[in-house]
């Protein structure tokens, strides 16, 4: 089956698929459902080959969470306000995703930078 067949049967453009196999687009829950849907697997068999586990966040918190809960240095204010800078930066509840830099992107190095 070709990609674009692929796409019409999913309901989703090919060039939006074609961004997403290339790693420039995330789908939406409802494109990832409608793709298992079509393959005949679960949306979270997707995730997981992906490398991203759905059920992640729910079995096993995070090593940093621990530790800052645990710190008995913090008094209760400055857990709570450390707890939610990093709940922030990792977007807590929501499978970490990584977008593929683009070449002419900085990593800081000052490499790639015009």
């Amino acid at each position: 089956m070709s990609m674009r067949q692929f796409a019409e049967m999913v309901g989703i453009s090919n060039p939006y698929l074609s961004q997403i196999e290339r790693g420039l687009r995330e789908p939406s829950q409802k494109v990832v459902e409608a793709i298992a849907r079509n393959l005949d697997v679960s949306a979270d068999m997707l995730y997981r080959q992906a490398g991203l586990d759905p059920d992640a966040d729910e079995a096993e918190e995070p090593p940093v969470r621990v530790a800052i809960r645990e710190d008995p240095r913090l008094n209760p204010r400055q857990r709570q306000a450390l707890l939610e800078v990093y709940d922030a930066f990792v977007g807590e509840g929501r499978p970490v995703r990584r977008r593929r830099r683009r070449p002419e992107e900085s990593d800081g190095t000052g490499e790639g930078e015009r």
